[in-house]
């Protein structure tokens, strides 16, 4: 091929090459252009949490908790009554005792010779007899057994037969601690205070 010839190839090829690269950038120009679209949106009505809140009442004749005792011996026995209510929105799917003690000592660390501890319910609340801090309590309804005797340090103590699991709903509580009878010599002049914390548990998810 002569230099005529190959100088008009060349020129074809560049032509070719310039012609492709403008139909790519009118491709490219082509899709930058806006698509059609379309939003909407929806408000939920509002949602809110409920509230789980177990309570007792402050120190007083629906609360004798706060009571301590002294100058115990084997075979005595100490009356508390308290109301256990269920103040907030939710019904609970159980309630649970742990007892702690502070300060501590064998009164409350021996199980078989330290304090145990005995809960039942009456049905109304508790009639009270006595001399503070030794009262005593007598039921004019019906009673249940709310934890069956035990040593008194417990943790997650599982307690039966409770109306407060309901919303709105009071138990009136009475809780006995005795001092067994074999206790002996080691536990004399010793001094525990037992901590109460009952702790309601929610009730089990449902579809809302």
């Amino acid at each position: 091929m002569g230099a005529h010839g190959q100088a008009s190839s060349r020129r074809r090829a560049i032509l070719l090459t310039v012609a492709a690269l403008g139909a790519t950038g009118t491709l490219t120009g082509l899709g930058t252009y806006a698509t059609f679209t379309s939003t909407t949106a929806v408000t939920q009505a509002s949602i809110g949490s409920g509230t789980v809140t177990v309570a007792v009442p402050a120190a007083g004749t629906s609360n004798r908790l706060t009571l301590g005792a002294s100058g115990v011996v084997p075979g005595d026995t100490m009356q508390r009554a308290v109301n256990l209510q269920n103040t907030g929105t939710e019904s609970l799917a159980s309630l649970t005792l742990t007892t702690t003690a502070s300060p501590s000592s064998l009164l409350d660390t021996d199980a078989t010779n330290g304090l145990q501890l005995l809960i039942d319910s009456c049905s109304q609340a508790w009639t009270e007899a006595g001399t503070s801090p030794a009262f005593t309590y007598t039921c004019g309804g019906s009673t249940a057994s709310v934890l069956a005797s035990r040593p008194v340090i417990g943790a997650g103590l599982a307690l039966s037969n409770l109306t407060s699991l309901t919303v709105g709903n009071t138990d009136h509580l009475r809780v006995t601690l005795t001092f067994p009878a074999v206790a002996g010599n080691t536990l004399q002049t010793l001094t525990t205070a037992i901590i109460y914390t009952f702790t309601g548990n929610q009730r089990a998810a449902t579809n809302e």
